[in-house]
């Protein structure tokens, strides 16, 4: 009971230092373009993401199976931060305990709530771990070493997907939700 306590405690505190984050690289990106639209803003937070994740994804790519856990939890801090620059870019308050919660939501519906994603993830590295070791029985070994090579790119495109996946879910969510009627009486 206590470790779960400990446990919670830290994630809220990582959650709470990452809306510090958002907010000054939200803020930046207002300073660079003032005139931009939320949209236009969520874009480019988008991009900024999606080359952060080919850049390691096409690493992952290169290290094979071993480094499918440290892909997918980059590309997971990716696509939160992603989610919740997005949310302060529509002006949301994250703070409260229900903001976090539409947070992982969002988080968990642009990933799907199955395995097929995590076996998408894997297959690439997968793929070229089985075609170095056909190579090298058939006698191509210096073949079969270029195959994680050809990996990475596909790795580095998949990770491309995931973010904007993860954008696109957020815009929808949050730029909906700006859009919505006020309740009477509300100001």
């Amino acid at each position: 009971m206590v470790l779960t306590r400990v446990a919670k405690d830290k994630l809220e505190s990582l959650y709470l230092e990452q809306i510090v984050r958002a907010r000054k690289r939200v803020d930046d990106l207002r300073t660079r373009y003032p005139s931009a639209q939320a949209g236009e803003m969520a874009q480019r937070l988008i991009d900024h993401k999606k080359a952060w994740a080919s850049t390691g994804g096409a690493l992952s790519g290169l290290f094979g199976l071993i480094s499918v856990p440290a892909d997918i939890a980059f590309v997971t801090l990716l696509q939160l931060a992603l989610i919740m620059e997005i949310a302060l870019v529509f002006r949301t308050n994250l703070k409260s305990a229900r903001a976090r919660s539409e947070v992982f939501e969002v988080l968990g519906y642009s990933n799907g709530a199955d395995t097929v994603n995590l076996a998408s993830r894997a297959g690439p590295k997968i793929f070229a771990r089985a075609a170095e070791k056909i190579l090298a029985k058939k006698g191509l070994a210096q073949l079969g070493r270029a195959v994680p090579v050809v990996a990475a790119p596909v790795v580095a495109w998949l990770n491309n997907k995931d973010i904007q996946r993860a954008g696109e879910a957020a815009v929808r969510f949050y730029g909906t939700m700006r859009q919505l009627p006020r309740r009477p009486g509300t100001a």
